[in-house]
């Protein structure tokens, strides 16, 4: 039992070596992109970076649409996003899938994975 515990362990340790070794840093960010509706979207894409959402703050305008997504670095429950103040909680399972929504509220919100163990700022001026 005790051999199991601790192969289980190092198994645990290395998936997540591996998860900080290849997760990419990439962050791209738009303000003001245009939609195919023709109107402005705030565009955030998330990474993964030592264990955490990168950015771990990111900063929009009230009342212009948010549309946030997760890159590939994403991995495990940090891909289950939410923002309980906007009532928001969904799994992206692909790089491809996003939240959107209009922030109709002025001040600093926590956003989270489903677990809480990645977290940050969402900062909406």
């Amino acid at each position: 039992m005790k051999n199991t515990t601790m192969l289980a362990l190092v198994l645990i340790i290395m998936v997540g070596a591996g998860i900080f070794v290849f997760a990419k840093g990439n962050i791209k960010e738009s303000i003001s992109q245009e939609s195919a509706e023709g109107s402005k979207i705030q565009e955030i894409t998330l990474s993964m970076k030592n264990y955490n959402y990168y950015p771990s703050t990111i900063k929009v305008k009230q009342g212009i649409p948010v549309r946030i997504s997760l890159d590939k670095s994403v991995a495990g429950c940090y891909r289950s996003f939410m923002i309980k103040e906007f009532g928001i909680a969904k799994n992206l399972r692909t790089p491809e899938d996003y939240i959107e929504f209009v922030p109709n509220k002025k001040g600093t919100f926590t956003f989270a994975c489903s677990m809480n163990m990645g977290r940050g700022k969402l900062i909406v001026e």
